[in-house]
């Protein structure tokens, strides 16, 4: 038994119940949606695992937007997620995602909600409002820095994010100068992706250039990402057509359409929705440089 990785467990459940009644003090229905799917949300990066004949979903948002659009109101799940060939210090292919939709909201307000449940989480942990991960102490109650995508292409990247687009080195400057350059010393959220990289957010009102779409970091973890929805049926459709020609340029297969969540699309609210991983939630309080260490088992052990 591994003492660090025992205490980790104590403190992950903790985390857990902390989050739990987060939400549920805010009037969020907690809900479960099922794990095995005829079709995940087709991404060019990430596939699934195929399960009989569908797949385990790579995250809820699917059937969770499906409740959406039939008038469930804000809404919370926290469950196991599972994406094939991902493995590192930061990865494992079976993962645990709290996901929560905002119903007549923006992603305002999920920054919002960001902001408050790290500060109810850190406070669980430290009884402060601080706490130290990798030798760095990280502040949660001065707020959380926001840059917009472009604006740190400009500032750190050395180009800007146009550019960067056309000759296929956005995803390259993001990993190695724009995501270390981010405060260290608090929350950080990168904001407002180009077009091309939106996934199913909406378009900027004013800046079609944009999509409304943030992910958020803290002490140098991507913990979260999150949108306001897009709910234009034809324009999904468009965007998961345009993932799957990209899989296929990739020489990767394509993925089948959630043609039952299409449907649905055009009733859902201006909503916002968020996944964030329980599991480096959980690194960042326990000072743990490995996912290993706040599992259960790794892979490898099963």
């Amino acid at each position: 038994m591994s003492p660090f990785r025992l205490a980790n467990l104590h403190l992950r459940a903790r985390i857990i119940h902390v989050i739990r009644e987060f939400f549920r003090s805010r009037g969020f229905l907690e809900v479960e949606t099922p794990h095995r799917i005829p079709a995940n949300a087709p991404e060019e990066y990430i596939d699934p695992y195929r399960a009989g004949t569908g797949y385990l979903h790579t995250s809820p948002e699917i059937c969770m937007k499906r409740l959406l659009c039939r008038g469930y109101g804000d809404i919370f799940q926290i469950c196991r997620c599972w994406r094939s060939d991902e493995r590192g210090t930061r990865h494992v292919p079976e993962f645990t995602l709290l996901e929560w939709y905002r119903a007549d909201s923006d992603y305002y307000a999920l920054m919002k909600d960001c902001e408050e449940l790290l500060k109810a989480v850190v406070e669980m942990v430290g009884g402060g409002t601080a706490l130290s991960y990798r030798g760095r102490k990280i502040e949660f109650n001065k707020g959380i820095g926001r840059i917009t995508v472009r604006e740190a292409f400009e500032r750190f990247g050395g180009t800007t994010m146009e550019t960067a687009l056309r000759d296929g080195t956005f995803d390259e400057i993001m990993v190695t100068a724009i995501e270390p350059a981010l405060p260290r010393d608090v929350p950080a959220i990168l904001m407002d992706y180009p077009a091309e990289a939106a996934a199913l957010a909406r378009l900027k009102p004013g800046d079609p250039t944009v999509g409304e779409r943030f992910e958020l970091y803290a002490g140098g973890l991507e913990l979260a990402n999150g949108f306001s929805e897009l709910t234009d049926p034809r324009e999904q459709r468009e965007r998961f057509g345009e993932a799957n020609a990209k899989r296929l340029r990739s020489g990767l297969p394509p993925l089948p359409l959630p043609e039952p969540f299409l449907a649905d699309l055009g009733n859902m609210p201006p909503a916002a929705g968020i996944a964030l991983g329980i599991d480096r939630l959980v690194m960042l309080c326990a000072d743990a440089e490995r996912i290993d260490d706040v599992v259960a088992f790794t892979p490898e052990e099963l």
